[in-house]
């Protein structure tokens, strides 16, 4: 086994160009891969990203390898996650969650355990979502802050999901449902500082919005799992047997998810309560009236 790091440093006597320039970084990527194929010895290549997220360097770097994985993470929190962004033998709908110790990363075989709340007070603004991080199911809660805006413009702030989105969220629950988020500042919040990119959780960041700007609680034991689209409606999301299944495994009384997702779906099979909602004014009745 070899360990490159990282590919940017390496300079091929061939080329006179300084190292981590694009030509230097594909020579000395394409001579690994012959001598990898060659001897049959695994290669690990050690690669900087951009501001973006993507990964420096040429693209043709990304085809000569068999396997891209990202290793995701903010300094500020104990929890890091592996990608598969490229696999030429298998899936890349697998990913490896951890925890920074002071031994080292170890793997975390329950993440839905720790990325709910810690707290036994129920509190407002506060909302969990089943999702689905590759192929594995996880619960994760959702914060959510709603205060009236007095510096003016109002703030939006999110944290391990996307401003865009949190945007149009906004918007619709302001155009469909009547609340005035124009005039409030939002602050949103993915617990254990994962970045979650699944549209299903478009339902449990709105009943934590709605949740913090009532100043009203959401039960404990509730959990949500659709996407909301622009006019208003909850929109079926895919695999979601798997999140049920999550969902009653932790002990969750009632799951909110879209109408549309039931067709076909044995109900009987599961002691938790699926609750459908085909639009948001309707999860708003059934939630906070």
């Amino acid at each position: 086994l070899i360990v490159i790091d990282s590919i940017q440093t390496l300079t091929s006597p061939t080329l006179d160009s300084a190292p981590g320039t694009v030509s230097q970084v594909r020579e000395s990527a394409a001579d690994l891969q012959r001598f990898a194929k060659q001897t049959h010895t695994p290669i690990f290549l050690i690669g900087h990203i951009t501001k973006e997220g993507a990964l420096a360097g040429p693209k043709l770097l990304e085809h000569l390898v068999d396997v891209v994985l990202q290793f995701e993470g903010d300094q500020h929190y104990v929890y890091r996650i592996l990608r598969t962004l490229k696999n030429r033998f298998g899936s890349t709908d697998e990913l490896g969650i951890y925890e920074m110790r002071p031994t080292g990363l170890r793997q975390v075989p329950n993440p839905s355990e720790l990325l709910l709340s810690q707290t036994d007070e129920a509190l407002s603004g506060s909302a969990v979502a089943a999702t689905i991080e590759g192929l594995r199911p996880m619960l994760i809660e959702t914060q959510a802050l709603v205060s009236k805006a007095i510096y003016g413009t109002p703030q939006r702030t999110a944290t391990g999901f996307d401003l865009r989105r949190l945007a149009m969220l906004l918007a619709v629950l302001e155009k469909r449902c009547g609340f005035p988020m124009g005039m409030h500042d939002v602050f949103l919040n993915m617990a254990g500082g994962i970045r979650v990119d699944d549209p299903a959780i478009d339902l449990a960041i709105v009943s934590a919005i709605i949740s913090s700007f009532q100043d009203v609680t959401i039960p404990s034991d509730v959990c949500f799992a659709g996407e909301v689209g622009l006019s208003g409606e909850i929109r079926a999301v895919t695999r979601i047997e798997q999140r049920i299944q999550e969902a009653n495994r932790l002990g969750f009384r009632k799951i909110f998810t879209s109408k549309y997702n039931l067709k076909g779906l044995d109900l009987s099979r599961y002691q938790i309560e699926v609750e459908p909602v085909g639009r948001i004014d309707e999860l708003y009745q059934k939630l906070f009236v």
